[in-house]
């Protein structure tokens, strides 16, 4: 019998006939459950089934302790094949097959439509296409910095080779030599719509080899050639492999063989009961999981290592009033401390040709065996530094607000429901982009994250600020966004003049800062015009009236004895360079309708796309400076 590992070049002949008589049966529990559920994916789970039997089969894996941190690592991409992926796992001894077959899409039950990260053995839920050679990609960079030195296997379909967040991993693959990366397509020619050279032409193959990859063709139903290729694959020490499979979808059914009707729907009764029977298989499986349907599901969810975090933020940086310096430029020089402070972290900084503009050149100088340059390739950066962040390794990325939050949504999404631990630096966000215009202008980074359930958002006020938050959020578990703009910042000051996020200050997510008092109006203001804020309420001071200014850095979570004092006030305005309708005023109107409180509510910020200028003239145009929000402020108390 062959051992896992792929150590021996051959598949013992032993092994060969076992699993061709277990992949008959296992193709029944395809049938099985997708017609129980009257839904699923069974052509394409029949033609990757004997990936799946020599994948999970022969790669370094523990059935009885899944999470082992020195496994192997499968990835899944095409996830609607989830009925192969369960079936296969269960015979290797991950869970019992007649549970995922009897749950499968059943309401509670781990055993999802898509293969997900809380059943046994999946690695990362990968739910629409184009995500998994990203995953790969960056869990094979976290073998590397760890020194883990697991194997990253990958298994694709051959649709999703349309996806342009494959090439960009590939591409990254092939430039960092990931060698302990091997990739299984699944080229069964079919997808929902038809034939894949009818949908739209790839040439996989060409695809793979012009990026620098090694590739093998074989039949995929062959578990010995397949176990062969990827035991070369395995040994080779130069270039990432992939190993093309030409299978048949719906095989081992005459009637389901290439036809792209069974991508995506279960079988009738009476379509059941031919193919069990072309199987040599009981019909009277179907009725047998039907009973046990409404039985609660036996097979636990997935537990996982916790991520690795940050436990030496070193010592913060102190900006005083006399330094003008920008946020982008503290989170830089805050994610340099972390390094220093700490050698042993195993760490991964991911940039896209920004490294000078998001200020990690210097991380890049002094730490550039961790910082991972992935090109314009936003969206493979952004699925590859969540993977790594679940690999065992501390994960940053950096960039501009449009492109790694607008532009990446769906990833961001995934990193969530993956429990990803990415701490993603914003900058540029806002009107305060400047003279780039509206294209770059990401004016809505707190509602987009706000409709994840995990993320958190982080928007500091000045370099003091964004120093001390840098270095708590590599400390908290789960994804973190700290959001930045461009321009360089005064450093907010106390009524005595002295910095107010220095000091003995430490960074807590959800505080609120008071930095000024009053009780005429509470005035909360979260990131660049912050100082704006305090400047406003310093003049309406010496008018007469008194603003309390709080700093409102979390606008997703706000501290309730905070809003609960402030909002006694007879006024309240909220300040941001955001989407007014999204960011912290749609976050303090939540709080006074779900407390009942009938406070007045002006909220200033952003209401539509704006032209090119400088942040000073666009701020000045929307009333976001310190004369603006004096202006609306005076006028709201004097109605």
């Amino acid at each position: 019998m062959t051992e896992r590992g792929f150590k021996s070049p051959q598949l013992d002949p032993s092994d060969v006939d076992r699993l061709a008589g277990r992949a008959r049966i296992l193709r029944g529990a395809i049938l099985t459950m997708t017609s129980l559920a009257a839904s699923g994916h069974p052509g394409g789970s029949m033609s990757s089934l004997e990936l799946y039997q020599v994948l999970y089969g022969y790669a370094n894996l523990r059935p009885d302790e899944p999470a082992w941190t020195a496994r192997d690592r499968v990835v899944v991409s095409h996830g609607h094949t989830s009925p192969g992926v369960y079936c296969v796992l269960a015979d290797n001894g991950f869970f019992e097959l007649e549970d995922a077959v009897a749950h499968f899409r059943q309401a509670g039950s781990i055993f999802e439509g898509h293969v997900e990260r809380s059943v046994p053995g999946v690695e990362w839920s990968s739910g629409n296409l184009g995500q998994g050679l990203s995953v790969g990609v960056g869990s094979a960079l976290a073998a590397r910095v760890t020194g883990g030195g697991w194997h990253t296997f990958v298994a694709m379909s051959d649709g999703e080779q349309m996806k342009g967040q494959v090439g960009e991993a590939r591409r990254l693959a092939a430039k960092y030599r990931l060698c302990d990366l091997t990739v299984v397509v699944d080229l069964n020619r079919v997808q929902i719509s038809g034939h894949t050279s009818e949908v739209m032409p790839v040439d996989v193959a060409a695809d793979f080899a012009a990026d620098g990859w090694a590739v093998a063709h074989v039949d995929g139903h062959d578990t010995a050639a397949l176990y062969a290729a990827v035991s070369a694959a395995r040994a080779d020490g130069d270039r990432p492999h992939a190993v093309l499979a030409h299978t048949v979808i719906g095989k081992g059914v005459s009637f389901m063989e290439d036809d792209p009707e069974f991508h995506g729907r279960g079988l009738k009764p009476d379509e059941y009961a031919r193919a069990m029977d072309e199987l040599g298989l009981d019909a009277g499986w179907l009725e047998r999981a039907r009973e046990r349907r409404p039985l609660r599901p036996a097979t636990a969810p997935a537990t996982w290592q916790p991520p690795v975090l940050v436990t030496k933020p070193g010592t913060p940086r102190t900006y005083t009033r006399d330094t003008l310096t920008d946020d982008r430029s503290a989170w830089g020089r805050a994610l340099l401390d972390l390094a220093e402070a700490d050698p042993s972290l195993p760490v991964a900084v991911f940039d896209c040709d920004l490294a000078v503009s998001v200020k990690t050149e210097e991380f890049a100088a002094a730490r550039p065996d961790a910082f991972i340059e992935c090109g314009v390739g936003e969206h493979n950066a952004a699925t590859a530094a969540g993977a790594v962040s679940v690999n065992g390794a501390v994960s940053f990325w950096a960039d501009f607000g449009v492109f790694g939050c607008d532009e990446v949504h769906n990833q961001q999404r995934l990193n969530d429901i993956n429990q990803a631990n990415l701490t993603l630096a914003l900058t540029h966000c806002g009107l305060d982009v400047g003279e780039d215009g509206k294209t770059h202008q990401c004016l809505d980074y707190v509602g987009a994250l706000r409709n994840a359930f995990g993320w958190k958002v982080i928007v500091p006020a000045d370099p003091n600020q964004t120093d001390r938050a840098v270095r708590a959020a590599a400390a908290m578990p789960g994804c973190v966004a700290v959001a930045m703009g461009r321009s360089k910042l005064p450093v907010i000051a106390d009524a005595a003049g002295d910095p107010v996020f220095a000091g003995d200050y430490r960074f807590e997510y959800g505080t609120i800062d008071v930095v000024r008092e009053g009780a005429d109006a509470s005035l909360l203001v979260m990131g660049t015009p912050s100082g704006a804020a305090v400047d406003a309420a310093d003049l309406l001071r010496s008018e007469g009236m008194g603003v309390a200014v709080a700093i409102a850095s979390c606008p997703l979570d706000l501290d309730e004895d905070v809003m609960d004092r402030l909002m006694a006030a007879p006024l309240v305005m909220t300040v941001e360079d955001h989407n007014v309708r999204t960011g912290l005023g749609a976050s303090v109107a939540e709080w006074l309708a779900l407390h009942g409180r009938a406070t007045q509510l002006l909220r200033l910020g952003v209401d539509g796309y704006r032209s090119s200028g400088t942040s000073r003239d666009l701020y000045a145009r929307e009333g976001l400076d310190a004369a603006g929000i004096a202006t609306a402020l005076r006028a709201a108390l004097r109605d």
